[in-house]
């Protein structure tokens, strides 16, 4: 089976090799890339008074490394590392962990809305969320529902890929599964795919819609997909079990 992987190049090689491992044949066909955000003074000065926040929530790997690789810059931060930390899923969890600063919360739920109860109470607390330029606010309007002041700082975005050829290819040929691991990801394909002369919902032997989770299968419902699936795990290894269950 011929497996469509639709995320950054740069973060496709783990999930295609347990797609191998699983018996499949992984096709690479990024539609977006992740940009760090230059020239942050937000982000700086973020860091700088890390000790007025009361957590910081990192809901990506994308938003670990791009927050690290600007406090790397700056290491007095660690002077405040008294900060509580909350990571949303366990890659991003792990992402902290090689930074040498282990979450103190990760919900069991990969989505930024089962975070808040493992927050506490946030009434008049500060939480700062590094995240993408174009982020969901279901995370920040909670916060600010339970009485906490939520900081929002853009330290990544996602731009759209230049297709590729072999994606194409394989697209036009057929294959047995799109995979999805964010909206973005659903919004660039569809257009990408039209500016090929294609019909994103109607593809050469009508491949699954498998996305990483409930907010992408929404996106991906959205956007016109009529069926998409959502993985159980809201992680690449629950989208494998996913397609092997589809064989």
């Amino acid at each position: 089976m011929k497996i469509l992987i639709t995320r950054p190049r740069s973060q496709a090689d783990p999930f295609a090799e347990r797609l191998l491992q699983a018996g499949f044949e992984p096709v690479f066909f990024p539609v977006i890339e992740i940009r760090p955000l230059e020239s942050n003074v937000a982000l700086e000065r973020a860091i700088a008074k890390l000790g007025c926040y009361d957590w910081i929530v990192f809901t990506s790997v994308n938003g670990v490394e791009a927050f690290f690789n600007a406090a790397d810059k700056m290491p007095e931060w660690r002077n405040d590392i008294h900060v509580q930390i909350a990571a949303i899923g366990p890659k991003t969890a792990a992402a902290l962990e090689a930074r040498g600063v282990p979450a103190d919360f990760v919900p069991q739920e990969y989505v930024a809305e089962a975070i808040l109860p493992g927050l506490g109470d946030l009434r008049g607390r500060w939480v700062l969320l590094p995240r993408a330029e174009i982020a969901r606010k279901a995370l920040p309007e909670a916060i600010a529902q339970a009485g906490g002041i939520a900081h929002e700082i853009a330290v990544y975005r996602t731009v759209a890929a230049q297709p590729a050829e072999e994606g194409l290819a394989a697209l036009r040929s057929g294959v047995e599964a799109v995979t999805f691991t964010s909206p973005s990801g659903v919004e660039n394909f569809v257009a990408l795919v039209r500016q090929a002369g294609l019909d994103p919902f109607h593809l050469p032997g009508e491949p699954k819609i498998a996305c990483i989770g409930p907010i992408t299968q929404q996106a991906a419902r959205q956007a016109g997909f009529p069926h998409p699936l959502a993985a159980k795990e809201y992680t690449t290894e629950g989208l494998v079990e996913l397609l092997s269950h589809l064989k």
